[in-house]
């Protein structure tokens, strides 16, 4: 049996790449059949949604003998900001700002640290120091909603601030991020997906791939390059390095990606409407992707 964190991971996949624009939730009985295609059993698909609901991420209606599952506010709000983060081509010019994030949680709540932790490097914080984060980019929102979620707000200090020295910056991203070993990982996509990409627009070119495949290898593809948002700070073109290849992945995520988009819908409907009333949203299709115009 697959492992059901692994199940689990493949369905945020889904819901953020497809599901987030077919009305936002979709019957078991079709996402069983959509994970099949990449070896994950009923059991698993169960285990792993009774685990995403029980974390607020999704949640469940009935409809006759139907079960339905569709993502809480919370979950598209994740959604929606894993989006525009796998779904950017160039990185975001920088005001010369520095957000900082501080925070001493009483020993009462400290199963809430590692938890904090975990949504800090999400959203690209890097540690400075004991409990102490920074980040170049604009996390006013980000930081409200986990004072929101964790209930922390007497335990945290946020505040901006201008860096001046004494050194550059880019000993300061370098004692924050490990921005070779990401680099590194973005070189080992480059390598393997720019081959794929090649013999799969050969192939489909050629009538060769079915619409079950391209569906298969774009959710593959899509699975790969979100686990960039774990590694990659998102920093601003300023604050990388001169070799840095992120922006060089983004392309080609883009290219593959949209040589796979048609084909990959057609299946995924396909599925979808066995146990569904389609309700595509109107502004999507394809390669009418709300954030693929920026690729």
């Amino acid at each position: 049996m697959q492992n059901s964190l692994n199940t689990r991971s493949m369905i945020f996949t889904l819901y953020g790449d497809y599901i987030r624009h077919y009305g936002n939730e979709i019957w078991i009985g079709s996402l069983i059949r959509l994970l099949e295609e990449f070896g994950h059993n009923e059991q698993a698909v169960r285990a792993a949604i009774s685990r995403m609901n029980k974390q607020g991420w999704i949640v469940s209606r009935k409809q006759g003998n139907k079960s339905y599952y569709y993502l809480t506010p919370r979950g598209v709000r994740r959604m929606d900001e894993a989006a525009k983060r796998i779904f950017k081509l160039q990185p975001d010019e920088w005001d010369q700002t520095w957000y900082m994030f501080t925070y001493t949680i009483p020993e009462e709540k400290r199963s809430i640290r590692d938890e904090l932790r975990k949504e800090l490097v999400w959203s690209g914080f890097g540690l400075l120091a004991n409990s102490f984060w920074i980040s170049p980019n604009n996390q006013r929102e980000q930081i409200q909603q986990m004072l929101e979620k964790y209930e922390i707000g007497d335990y945290v200090h946020y505040f901006t601030a201008t860096y001046d020295g004494p050194n550059e910056c880019a000993k300061l991203v370098n004692e924050c991020w490990d921005l070779q070993a990401t680099n590194e990982k973005y070189d080992r996509f480059i390598k393997i997906y720019s081959e794929k990409y090649v013999i799969d627009k050969t192939k489909i070119e050629n009538g060769e791939m079915t619409d079950g495949e391209c569906f298969v290898e774009r959710t593959k593809l899509v699975h790969e390059y979100r686990k960039f948002l774990f590694v990659d700070p998102g920093l601003p073109q300023e604050l990388l390095p001169d070799n840095w290849l992120g922006n060089y992945a983004a392309s080609l995520f883009s290219d593959y990606y949209r040589t796979l988009a048609v084909p990959s819908s057609r299946f995924f409907e396909t599925i979808y409407q066995e146990g569904n009333t389609v309700k595509k949203d109107k502004a999507y299709n394809a390669l009418n992707h709300p954030l693929i115009n920026e690729l």
